[in-house]
């Protein structure tokens, strides 16, 4: 595989102090007949092969313990969701008792929600990302019905600058300063799933903050992606999926941050359900409610056992490997596949991802000018695992815990092929 790849490129790859991280990944090592170059983590992250040890240990668990495996064995199952608490916090840069894992995404962002979105009839609008992931749209369009509101009257979405995909800050900061008295709330992907914008989060909370606005994230395309620091930045809440920079599995658990400012007010409306009881008392099983202090209050029901032994045999490795590290090796990645892509002959390419380091993170979001979905199948039929969204956009994930500067350069060299057949 390594046969034709330029010395510089494959000196980059032996000096790298991260490589041996992709050993403990399963590869596809095949796709339509062709080696695989997997680049679609910002769809679903690779299996970690420890994934399948931690899951077989609660399966022979279950197998010969039965009910007993709640309190038995290495990682008893009543208290399972905080042996990974640790690990969540300091990958989102929280203190452990802000943060959780439970349920899955737009779930929680639901019962987020119920807390934090509690709209007046002067101050009941909702900020959003330019170009959102759709579920997050159906989600909030709910909530406004749910309250009477008219979603049309309700959602403010961020709009990019004029002939780019990108939000600039100025227009950020426009933007709070115009509707900024009759927004309620702010509901924006740190990294925007299509064009991989990294939005300035600590600066939107702070904007927010300054006209009495609830600053709430969806995370799905930022943590296990770009560093974050969700505990100073001030944020009211977030939450993400595991399954994409995560490694956790398809449809994989959900993970939750409420800042202490709030974890602690049990007098915020919320739902619940008996597993955000209080431990002590929980299986007293009496009929008033009383919310555990924390993010762990928000928890409803008993979480399941294999879907978060997957998630940590993940999160280990992140562990292992430090975000800071990861950051530096995603920023390489990143402007070796810009480089690439640029020096393709003909004009062809258009990166919507923006240029600058810290307003991306993994992923390069390609147009190829006058190309549509053929071009992907022939990248597809070469071996190239990725993304497309309609109606001409290649998303690639360059993801520093599995993918080397090999593969980008194969990429680059069989996108060049493609489009020039």
């Amino acid at each position: 595989m390594s046969q034709n790849i330029p010395t510089e490129i494959l000196h980059i790859d032996q000096n790298d102090s991260l490589r041996h991280f992709r050993n403990e990944f399963n590869l596809p090592e095949e796709f339509n007949g062709k080696p695989c170059i997997y680049l679609c983590g910002n769809s679903l992250g690779l299996q970690p092969k420890k994934a399948y040890e931690y899951v077989q240990l609660e399966m022979e668990k279950w197998a010969k313990m039965g009910v007993e495996g709640h309190m038995h064995g290495r990682y008893p199952w009543m208290p399972y969701h905080e042996f990974l608490t640790e690990k969540t916090a300091k990958l989102v840069g929280a203190r452990e008792k802000e943060v959780v894992v439970m349920n899955s995404l737009t779930v929680n962002l639901h019962l987020l929600m119920v807390s934090f979105y509690r709209p007046k009839p002067d101050k009941f609008k909702i900020l959003i990302e330019y170009n959102p992931f759709p579920s997050d749209r159906y989600a909030l369009e709910s909530q406004l019905r749910f309250h009477g509101y008219d979603p049309n009257e309700g959602i403010i979405e961020l709009q990019p600058d004029e002939g780019t995909d990108i939000v600039s800050r100025k227009t950020i900061k426009d933007t709070f300063e115009k509707y900024g008295h009759e927004i309620a709330m702010t509901l924006i992907g740190g990294v925007n799933y299509y064009s991989g914008q990294f939005y300035d989060m600590r600066q939107i909370t702070k904007w927010a903050h300054q006209y009495d606005i609830i600053a709430g994230f969806d995370l799905a395309h930022a943590a296990g992606n770009v560093p974050l620091d969700l505990h100073d930045w001030g944020v009211d809440f977030a939450a993400w999926c595991s399954y994409k920079y995560l490694n956790s599995g398809p449809g994989a658990l959900s993970g939750v941050f409420i800042h202490d400012r709030h974890a602690n007010s049990l007098d915020l409306p919320r739902f619940a359900g008996w597993w955000g009881h209080d431990k002590e008392t929980r299986f007293k099983m009496g009929p008033d409610f009383v919310p555990i202090p924390g993010a762990e209050g928000w928890q409803l029901s008993n979480p399941p056992i294999l879907p978060m032994a997957c998630m940590q045999a993940s999160l280990d490795l992140f562990d292992r490997a430090g975000m800071d590290q990861l950051r530096k090796k995603s920023i390489a990645l990143s402007n070796l596949c810009e480089k690439l892509l640029k020096e393709i002959p003909g004009n062809k390419i258009e990166l919507i991802t923006p240029t600058k380091e810290e307003d991306r993170g993994c992923q390069i979001s390609v147009r190829v000018i006058n190309a549509d979905k053929k071009l992907f199948e022939k990248i597809s039929s070469a071996g190239v695992i990725a993304d497309w969204r309609e109606p001409d956009v290649i998303r690639i994930a360059p993801v520093p815990l599995y993918n080397t500067f090999e593969d980008i350069y194969r990429f680059s060299e069989i996108l060049k092929n493609a489009i020039h057949e």
